[in-house]
C-alpha cells in the first residue's frame, strides 16, 4: 500500500483556472491527501508586485477563451459570471465558515463557474450560503475569526513562495496552475524529478538581467 503523501491546494475562486483544476481531483493518485486552502489571490500579488492576469487587456481576452475552450476540452460546463474580475472576499469567507473542506469548495465553485452566478452580488451570495449550508452570512462576512483565518492562510502561502493560485505544495515544492499537474503526478511518482544536474542548475541559475 502507497504510503500517504500530503499536499495543500491554495486557491482563490476568483481563478477558473482553480475550477478547472478541482474538477481532475478524481483523476489524482489515491494516496494524495489533499487540504485546500483559500488564499486572497490579491494579496499574493500585492506582495510579489504582480498584476492580475485580467489587468493586462490583451491576457484578460485570452484567458478568458482559454478557460471556455479548456472547459469545453474536459466535458465541463463553463458560464462565466457577468462581471469578472469580482470581490472574491464573500465566497473565500463563506468557504472558511463551512470549513472549507472538498465538497464546500466544490459547491461554491460549481455555482460560479457551473452557473455563472455573480458571487458578490446579494443574491449571490445568498446561494452561495445555502450551498454550504450557511443560514446567516451576514454575521459570516463580518466576522473576525473567519477574516483572521483567511489572512493567516494567505500569509502561509507567502511563507511557502506561493505567488500565484492555483498551486499545489508537496513535499515543499510548488506546482502552480491546472497546467502543472501532471508535473505534480510525475514528482509524486519519483521524487528524485528535481535532483538532476540540470534541473538544479535551472533551479539556481543568477539573473542574468534585473529591470531597473
Amino acid at each position: 500500500m502507497s504510503s500517504i503523501i500530503t499536499s495543500k491546494w491554495y486557491f482563490d475562486f476568483i481563478s477558473p483556472f482553480a475550477y478547472l483544476q478541482l474538477a481532475q481531483f478524481s483523476k489524482l493518485p489515491n494516496n494524495l491527501k489533499i487540504t485546500p486552502v483559500p488564499v486572497v489571490f490579491a494579496g499574493l500579488l500585492k506582495h510579489w508586485g504582480q498584476l492580475g492576469p485580467a489587468e493586462i487587456p490583451s491576457k484578460r481576452r485570452f484567458v478568458y477563451r482559454f478557460f471556455k475552450w479548456q472547459a469545453a476540452q474536459n466535458g465541463l460546463p463553463f458560464t462565466m459570471p457577468p462581471k469578472h474580475p469580482y470581490n472574491p472576499l464573500p465566497s473565500l469567507r463563506l468557504c472558511v465558515a463551512a470549513g472549507a473542506g472538498i465538497d464546500q469548495v466544490t459547491a461554491i465553485f460549481n455555482l460560479i463557474y457551473g452557473e455563472g452566478l455573480q458571487p458578490d452580488s446579494a443574491e449571490g451570495i445568498e446561494a452561495m450560503a445555502r450551498a454550504v449550508s450557511i443560514n446567516d452570512h451576514a454575521s459570516i462576512l463580518s466576522n473576525e475569526k473567519v477574516k483572521q483565518s483567511l489572512h493567516a492562510n494567505t500569509e502561509m502561502a507567502i511563507a511557502e513562495g506561493v505567488f500565484g493560485v492555483p498551486t499545489f505544495t508537496v513535499r515543499s515544492e510548488l506546482f502552480w496552475g491546472s497546467d502543472a499537474t501532471e508535473m505534480m503526478q510525475d514528482y509524486i511518482k519519483d521524487s528524485e524529478l528535481f535532483e538532476t544536474t540540470e534541473m538544479k542548475r535551472i533551479s539556481n541559475m543568477p539573473m542574468g538581467l534585473i529591470r531597473p
